[in-house]
């Protein structure tokens, strides 16, 4: 069981930091060009995707991290 763990640990670190580093980095807050002081920042679905796919798999790193101290 904790070989499985482990392995899966290392599986989702691995794409966790593939997923942090192809996502855009040339993003810049531009206040003054915004109108009205009122500004709404939306993602487009593939920064949409990478987002979620960034949390979800943060969930499932610190999850496996906790089984993985809880039963060792």
């Amino acid at each position: 069981m904790l070989e499985i763990l482990k392995f899966i640990e290392v599986i989702v670190a691995v794409l966790l930091v593939f997923i942090v580093l192809i996502q855009n980095k040339n993003v810049s807050l531009n206040l003054s060009s915004m109108s009205g002081g009122m500004w709404e920042v939306t993602k487009r679905w593939p920064e949409k995707i990478l987002h979620n796919a960034t949390i979800i798999l943060w969930v499932i790193f610190i999850a496996n991290s906790l089984a993985l101290f809880w039963l060792s």
